[in-house]
């Protein structure tokens, strides 16, 4: 078991940048690639970022390139995506996911552990 736990998120104004980290806990000296997705108000769970396990690997929904940005350190066990150039539409609750799987993949029905989410409200 891989137990995530995401932070970083709050209240940022439009235009503003945000980090969120996720912190993974439990089995993870097995290589494990992990994504980001949010779900808005009324709206259903999307990919918004992943990457595999060694990093080299990432995978950005077009909604957010070029404004978001995701990494890893895996010495941490840590996750993180920056995000930059935040709009009103970018406001939901981001979760942090993993996979029994080095390699990337946008579909989350293939990812195994999920955290509780974290809110980032952008206001305009």
């Amino acid at each position: 078991q891989v137990q995530l736990v995401e932070s970083g998120g709050g209240l940022v104004q439009a235009g503003g940048s945000r980090r969120l980290t996720c912190g993974a806990s439990g089995r993870t000296d097995s290589g494990y690639a992990m994504g980001w997705f949010r779900q808005a108000p009324g709206k259903e769970r999307k990919f918004v970022a992943s990457i595999n396990w060694s990093g080299d690997d990432t995978l950005v929904a077009d909604s957010v390139k070029g404004r978001f940005s995701i990494s890893r350190d895996n010495a941490k066990n840590t996750m993180y995506l920056q995000m930059a150039n935040l709009k009103s539409e970018d406001t939901a609750v981001y979760y942090c996911a993993a996979r029994r799987r080095r390699f990337t993949t946008p579909l989350q029905g293939l990812y195994d552990y999920w955290g509780q989410g974290t809110q980032v409200t952008v206001s305009s």
